[in-house]
């Protein structure tokens, strides 16, 4: 019996795997960054569109108005 013990013990200790668990935490950063819109990235197409077309005939009321204010004058 002491023999069959011993022989029990022996193969469930010889059996047995070590193993040695080393754990690497990994740390994962989210970063957001904001970047600065410019003026024209906020606009669509045809926003920007309407401003050239709206400066251009803005310079041509301008022009008119200033030839308007010269027959006046002579």
């Amino acid at each position: 019996m002491v023999s069959a013990l011993s022989l029990l013990a022996i193969g469930l200790t010889s059996c047995r795997e070590t193993e040695t668990k080393t754990e690497t935490k990994e740390v994962i950063r989210e970063v957001e960054v904001e970047a600065e819109e410019t003026e024209e990235e906020t606009e669509g197409i045809l926003e920007r569109t309407a401003k050239e077309v709206d400066k251009e005939v803005n310079e041509e009321i301008d022009e008119e108005i200033d030839k308007i204010g010269n027959d006046d004058g002579q």
